[in-house]
């Protein structure tokens, strides 16, 4: 079923033309309607392709993609123009397409389409050999089960989304508020969305209940991370006294046209009425769909809805995925259709090709229809169903979820492993290990001396704490003891003291993070942010009685990254706290208790492409202005005044596995600053290159910086992480990290969590923007033996780009590789030029929002419910609790299902091939003619009461225990050489068949005396018991399950002896004569072959049968 968006889009292919194609189509008419004058006899023809022409024109108009445009709102007036209707509709279906498209997903398959044709064919009376009923009962019953499913699956999809698309919000009219269901909002329309609400639409903030505009939103069902991005609510309207205020004021919002990106957006506000004041709008002013409010109520103005908001426009469509033994099955079925035609062929050469022999011929097809067996399908779907839920029961990976029940053979086939690196290697829970200010280092052992630093820095009164501040420390009085201390090492000091303090106030204001109170056990699950009680904190008299209204409560920080949590609260663990925050001004504590307040005048947020976060604040005690900058080396390096330790100590810290941040900052005049600040608000204000003109003012000032202190975070190792690579790589896995980090903590990491073994050299991969660098660098690594590869994104770019097979070509063939600062689409990108490059399947592992492409690229896409959210978890086909559940989940559950569905599959083939033998001899025998050997009842028992349950116990069988698959890993290398299902098995079983299915007819037709009763009553037995052994010959392990179903199976059939009067003798059964000629045919067609696997276990055993 889910190959419909495949379908849907080739569709939409055929009818992407350019303008000129579409003014085509008029010539064409013109064209046929002159022929059509000229020549009359022409005229159905001509009619017939007018037709065509208007019916594909017309269509053409109703589906082609809708353009995107830019748009003009005004305030307090929905929109009259028509947009998209905002519904989320995640149906496969409607009432009409339903049966159609399901009935054409399933007559897609070769298997089903030949059986659909073997069943039609049994209507017409002159080539009917037996009753409807063995035909269309187990092709009726196959559809029926698929419709089923995909009628129930498709009707809780229709649940869950008339569910969202009728949620109530509350929406803001001139007349009265009023609450109507998502599906009925419009572009333009003032929406109210409260706390824990989910924000229907894409909307600009115009209010919120936070006096300062501020509003706090979840956005991990959007971009995967879990923690709360603040958004603010345009300033005109955040001004107004209420918000009906909205309805007398003329404004309008200009927004740009739908885009996909959500970390960006372009806008203006404009005031007509005589305010004339127009506001610069950007990300931080929208509220985006599927996001969820966290703090307040906010109101909002709706911009995009339905298919043009961003959540919808990043919902790429999965691509379906087929199991690699789903398509080697399909291949022996077409080879199976092959031998069908064949054999109808040889029987007609003998029969000769008189009279109807085309009738004879398609009844032979009929005859020999059970080669190619319809439960092979069934047994198969009903296979994965049970792994996928063994895989969920299972209690050695708790938490594991299968989402997509069809491919869990895929696990076992698994060659190449892409893994992400933060949150999926690593915990993304960041502790804060190391501080260097060019001359001393500080680690978590000598952390105390920072803190005695601070308390010695900010034990003097305040005046001194003033001079201190703006760099002339040495001229304060000196509290670190009596003037008589000699003055060079009070000096050395002092400046010690200095450095540290700088540097610790520095990490404490240069960031985005926000103190949250949690209310005492008396309350739970009450949360107070500073910003949700304006009121109250400016009716505090003093700073004071502020902090102590919160000093028993918990205090939780809220960021939107780990990293910068973990910088905080480390700078409250060393005496210099954040103890309040909020849009215009930032709280801090210091080791003295004295709290110093920073008015924040300007914020530039952290963005992949400028690599850095700046801060300017104001100092409101001595009325200071600094600027403070912290962000990657590879960009700061530029920015602070030269030296000549940064570029190593920062190598240093990567190699020990830290993430570094370089901290800077620069004093600012207030001339300085009121002229940065016209720039930077005209340049806010451009409609058109607004991002390039914003940059270039903010670079202005981020030139010759003091450079203050590099600091390095650990990102911790998920549990086991280093056993777990080392059995993938010794099953012979091939192990690529795909990060967005930098290059020397994605070595540091693969270092240590044993992606690259000991022994194994690294070579890192020089950056390259040229051909020429590309070349000369591929010919230096081609030199290196057994060496990991470690690349980065853009140099991978280049390589791709002028070498991609030569690229490739060393790249599989080396031990480990990383790509480090990779985009999600790179990522997406690489697996699918393995899987083009070497055929073989491929597994990806992540956490996160940005590792979704590359998930659903993979063969098999495994997620993990991580810190980032779950996003990639529900986009997967797996989803697991940890990263150490990965070699269980391809060891044991991947090599269990692979070779379960690889015996069953077989075993039902051989089902089939056995009674077409017998079916040829007995045709052969009697005069070539196309007569059933067994009618009605017998045919369809055969394939289902009487052998069903011991084929399909199978699925319980194993080769190894699990303990023996995890101890020895090397035993799943076998596995991605396909050989438990090949031509070569394959043409095994058909050899057994054919032995098989000779001895048991030859065998009947040689010892039965006079009635043909007597033929089917002595080889149906004997098929019956055969096939009941070859499972006991197939099993490698008992279950009791197992047993049970052997001997269910063998009682049915002997009630059956008793019951089908019409098809056995009753008389006949009874006797010695029958059950020894049973017996005879049943041991001459099995004792040879438990001879052979005997003879094979004892000489050639496999390499598993050694450790069993």
């Amino acid at each position: 079923m889910e190959e419909v968006p495949l379908r849907i889009n080739s569709d939409e292919r055929d009818f992407e033309m350019d303008e000129c194609d579409f003014l085509l189509q008029p010539d064409h008419d013109v064209t046929i309607s002159s022929t059509r004058y000229r020549s009359t006899k022409q005229w159905p023809l001509c009619t017939c392709a007018s037709f065509c022409g208007c019916c594909h024109w017309f269509w053409r108009r109703c589906c082609r993609p809708r353009e995107l445009r830019s748009r003009t709102i005004v305030v307090g007036n929905p929109s009259t123009e028509k947009f998209p209707a905002n519904v989320i509709r995640n149906q496969k279906y409607n009432f009409v397409t339903f049966l159609p498209l399901v009935l054409f997903q399933q007559f897609k398959f070769f298997l089903n389409l030949y059986f659909l044709i073997m069943a039609t064919s049994q209507f017409i009376p002159d080539i009917r050999i037996g009753y409807l009923y063995t035909y269309w009962g187990p092709l009726t019953f196959v559809l029926t089960v698929t419709i089923c499913r995909e009628a129930v699956d498709d009707f809780r999809r229709h649940q869950r989304d008339k569910e969202v698309n009728s949620q109530k919000y509350r929406r803001l009219t001139k007349c009265r508020d009023e609450f109507v269901p998502s599906s009925k909002l419009r572009v333009g329309d003032m929406v109210i969305v409260e706390k824990d609400q989910r924000v229907p639409a894409d909307l600009v903030l115009l209010r919120t209940t936070e006096r300062s505009g501020a509003c706090f939103v979840r956005t991990d069902q959007l971009d995967g991370e879990t923690d709360w991005k603040l958004r603010l609510a345009v300033p005109a309207t955040q001004k107004l006294d209420s918000d009906n205020q909205l309805f007398d004021i003329k404004a309008t919002l200009f927004v740009e046209k739908p885009q996909r990106d959500i970390h960006s957006f372009i806008g203006t506000f404009t005031r007509h009425d005589g305010h004339g004041s127009e506001d610069a709008l950007d990300v931080e002013n929208t509220l985006w769909a599927n996001c969820v409010v966290a703090s307040g109520s906010a109101l909002g103005v709706v911009v995009y809805t339905g298919s043009e908001t961003r959540s919808v426009m990043n919902n790429s469509q999965p691509r379906s995925k087929v199991g690699l033994l789903d398509m080697e099955i399909n291949q022996l079925t077409k080879v199976l259709f092959g031998a069908v035609i064949g054999l109808a062929l040889v029987m007609m050469c003998l029969k000769g090709f008189g009279g109807p022999w085309y009738r004879y011929m398609f009844r032979f097809i009929l005859l020999f229809s059970y080669i190619i067996p319809i439960s092979l399908r069934v047994n198969l779907d009903m296979g994965k169903a049970f792994y996928s839920w063994s895989i969920q029961r299972d209690k050695e990976i708790p938490g594991t979820v299968v989402r997509s029940t069809t491919i869990p053979e895929e696990l076992g086939r698994i060659s190449y492993l892409l893994s992400d690196k933060t949150g999926t290697l690593t915990q993304n829970e960041m502790v804060f290990k190391k501080l260097h200010l060019g001359t001393v280092s500080y680690g978590t052992e000598t952390f105390d001396e920072v803190s005695s630093n601070l308390k010695a820095a900010y034990s003097q009164p305040l005046p001194s704490v003033k001079s201190v501040e703006a760099g002339g420390g040495s001229k304060s009085a000196s509290p670190l003891g009596p003037s008589g201390l000699a003055s060079g090492s009070a000096k050395v000091r002092r400046s010690e003291v200095t450095r540290v303090q700088e540097a610790v106030k520095a990490v404490a204001l240069c960031h985005n993070v926000t103190p949250v109170y949690e209310e005492d056990s008396h309350a739970p699950g009450i949360v107070n942010t500073d910003l949700d009680s304006p009121s109250s904190i400016e009716s505090q008299t003093e700073a004071d009685q502020h902090y102590s209204q919160h000093k028993q409560k918990n205090c939780l920080y809220q960021a939107s990254s780990p990293d910068e949590v973990a910088l905080v609260k480390w700078t409250e663990q060393v005496g210099l706290a954040l103890v309040r925050r909020d849009l215009v001004s930032m709280q801090l504590r210091t080791p003295s208790g004295q709290l110093l307040t920073y008015s924040i005048l300007q914020i530039f947020p952290f963005t992949s492409e400028t690599k850095r976060m700046g801060i300017i604040v104001k100092e409101n005690h001595s009325g200071e202005i600094t600027f403070y900058l912290k962000g990657a080396d590879v960009v700061m390096s530029g920015i602070v005044q030269y030296n000549d330790w940064l570029e190593e100590e920062c190598g240093n810290m990567a190699r020990e596995g830290l993430r570094t941040l370089v901290v800077a900052k620069k004093a600012l005049s207030e001339e300085q600053y009121l002229d940065f600040e016209a720039r930077y608000n005209a340049a806010r204000m451009s409609v058109s290159d607004r991002v390039a003109r914003v940059a270039a003012v903010i670079e202005s000032l981020e030139r010759e910086m003091e450079l203050l202190c590099v600091t390095g975070v650990e990102d911790r190792l998920q549990d086991r992480v280093r056993p777990t690579l080392e059995l993938l790589r010794n099953a012979g896995i091939k192990i690529w990290m795909l990060t967005g980090d930098k290059l020397e903590t994605a070595t540091c990491i693969a270092k240590s969590s044993r992606l690259v073994s000991r022994t194994q050299g690294l070579h890192i991969f020089k950056s390259v923007v040229t051909r020429t660098d590309a070349h000369l660098e591929l010919n230096t690594f081609r030199k290196k033996q057994d060496c990991a590869l470690v690349i980065s994104g853009d140099s991978l770019e280049v390589c791709l780009q002028y070498y991609q097979h030569e690229f490739l070509e060393l790249a599989c063939s080396c031990p480990a590789v990383v790509c480090c600062r990779c985009s999600p689409t790179q990522k997406a990108e690489v697996v699918r030029l393995i899987q083009r490059h070497t055929g073989k399947r491929t597994a990806a592992v992540g956490d996160g929002g940005n590792d979704v492409s590359m998930i659903q690229a993979a063969d098999a896409g495994i997620g993990i419910a991580g810190r980032e959210g779950l996003q990639a978890s529900l986009a997967a086909d797996f989803s697991i609790s940890q990263f150490s559940h990965l070699a269980r989940l391809l060891l044991v559950h991947g090599r269990h299902s692979y070779k379960r569905s690889a015996s069953l599959s077989q075993f039902v083939i051989h089902r089939g091939l056995i009674i077409s033998t017998m079916q040829a001899v007995f045709s052969s025998v009697f005069y070539f003619s196309s007569v059933p050997l067994y009618q009605g009842f017998l045919m369809v028992g055969y394939a289902t009461l009487y052998t069903m349950f011991p084929v399909f116990s199978l699925v319980l069988d194993k080769d190894v225990s699990g303990k023996i698959a995890l101890t020895y890993p090397e035993l799943y290398k076998e596995l991605s050489k396909g050989r438990s299902l090949s031509f070569k098995t394959f043409f095994m079983w058909v050899l057994i068949s054919i032995y098989q299915g000779g001895v048991i007819m030859y065998g009947a037709l040689v010892l039965f005396e006079d009635e043909f009763i007597h033929i089917v009553a002595i080889s149906f037995t004997a098929l019956i018991l055969t096939e009941l052994i070859m499972v006991a010959l197939t099993v490698r392990t008992w279950h009791y399950i197992m047993v049970l179903a052997e001997l269910l199976s063998l009682g049915l059939y002997i009630l059956s002896l008793v019951v089908l009067k019409d098809s056995f003798d009753s008389n006949f059964i009874q006797t010695t004569d029958f059950l020894w000629k049973v017996l005879v045919i049943t041991l001459v067609s099995c004792l040879p072959l438990y001879i052979l696997k005997f003879l094979r276990k004892k000489f050639s055993p496999p390499s598993y049968s050694k450790l069993s």
